[in-house]
């Protein structure tokens, strides 16, 4: 199930125009390339977490 890019409502996979608002949803082309950059970003925070100090580098210190 995925959902209407414009008005939020729940749609079966494949719909090309929500039945709700009429308005024209990405095609399976676009929602895969936008899954692999999206898993290429999470990759990228993961190592970057991994090479940074332990704790919250934003956390203020306490004297």
């Amino acid at each position: 199930m995925g959902f209407c890019i414009n008005c939020g409502q729940q749609h079966p996979d494949g719909t090309r125009f929500c039945r709700f608002c009429g308005n024209q949803q990405p095609g399976e082309q676009l929602l895969q390339r936008l899954r692999v950059e999206a898993q290429q970003i999470h990759s990228m925070r993961v190592q970057m977490q991994s090479q940074t100090p332990q704790g919250n580098p934003y956390q203020q210190r306490r004297w």
